[in-house]
């Protein structure tokens, strides 16, 4: 089933290439919206906007969870029959201070609490950068996979996956010192399957040397598949510089593909940092990014 209404891309403001899918299009079945899509939408506006556009599952973030209160969030979840992809999100756990490093733990622990209240498996884990003053990418590394660790036994307990995302290297001074997929998985593979596994976004591992035969290492811990796009020229703020699928330079194709075939069968989040795309109506959003993703990544699941 698809719309005959005329529309236009976001932010690109071309005319879309294929019409709009409506609720109920069995292409639909496995998108996801990150909330951090429409971030001018509130908790409230991104569950409507999923059900509006026929979308049944939403990829939530902590601090709009948090707005609502979890208690509200669950209901409201519950309510509209969504499914919660996954919940952003934990880690920044590199700081070499015994302090720090325990209050990171204790933030983890809550995040874990909200994902299984949520009834979401999946908790996305951002490992953070070098710490103020640090110089030692090897060091953080390592702290970073000491921190997964002693997360994993709650983890468990919680029947939650932790899902760590490998981050594009421009980020690793400030956000995420595991920059490939393959360091990612060095991690993951010290602890139990079911317990931790790996994020593969596009955005961040669309370069990495080998990626398809690391998605294919990653088999089974795949527990998030996120998809947006890389654009150039890169904007002034480099976090703002994920795009809409099909306005950069991703071979969704090849990704998607790897990815089904090393087992995946969950929901594809569609996750973008963008100022314009932000700027643009929300509604504007979920229409171009579901004729994007039935046009480019579905067929290849």
């Amino acid at each position: 089933m698809t719309s005959t209404v005329s529309t236009t891309d976001v932010p690109s403001g071309l005319p879309a290439c294929i019409p709009t899918p409506e609720p109920g299009d069995p292409r639909l079945a496995r998108l996801s919206l990150n909330q951090r899509t429409t971030a001018n939408w509130s908790l409230r506006e991104a569950v409507d906007g999923c059900v509006a556009a026929g979308i049944g599952s939403i990829g939530v973030w902590r601090e709009p969870v948090a707005e609502v209160g979890l208690d509200v969030a669950v209901r409201m979840i519950s309510d509209a029959g969504l499914r919660v992809s996954s919940v952003c999100r934990g880690g920044f756990f590199t700081s070499a201070e015994p302090a720090a490093r325990a209050a990171a733990h204790a933030d983890n622990i809550a995040a874990l609490d909200e994902a299984a209240a949520l009834g979401c498996d999946t908790l996305v884990l951002v490992p953070g950068g070098l710490p103020a003053g640090d110089r030692d990418l090897a060091g953080a590394r390592g702290r970073a996979a000491d921190a997964v660790g002693a997360l994993v036994p709650a983890a468990a307990d919680r029947g939650v996956r932790l899902g760590i995302e490998p981050m594009h290297p421009i980020f690793a001074a400030d956000r995420g010192v595991v920059s490939t997929l393959a360091q990612a998985l060095d991690i993951a593979e010290d602890h139990p399957e079911d317990v931790v596994g790996v994020v593969v976004d596009t955005f961040h591992v669309w370069w990495e040397p080998g990626v398809v035969g690391q998605i294919a290492r990653a088999g089974r811990r795949i527990v998030s598949y996120q998809v947006c796009e890389w654009i150039t020229p890169l904007p002034a703020d480099s976090l703002l510089s994920r795009g809409m699928m099909g306005d950069g330079h991703i071979d969704f194709a090849t990704l998607t593909r790897a990815v089904a075939e090393a087992g995946y069968t969950g929901d594809v989040e569609v996750e973008i940092f963008n100022a314009d795309v932000w700027a643009a109506p929300g509604s504007d959003v979920v229409a171009t990014l579901a004729r994007r993703y039935v046009e480019l990544v579905q067929p290849h699941l």
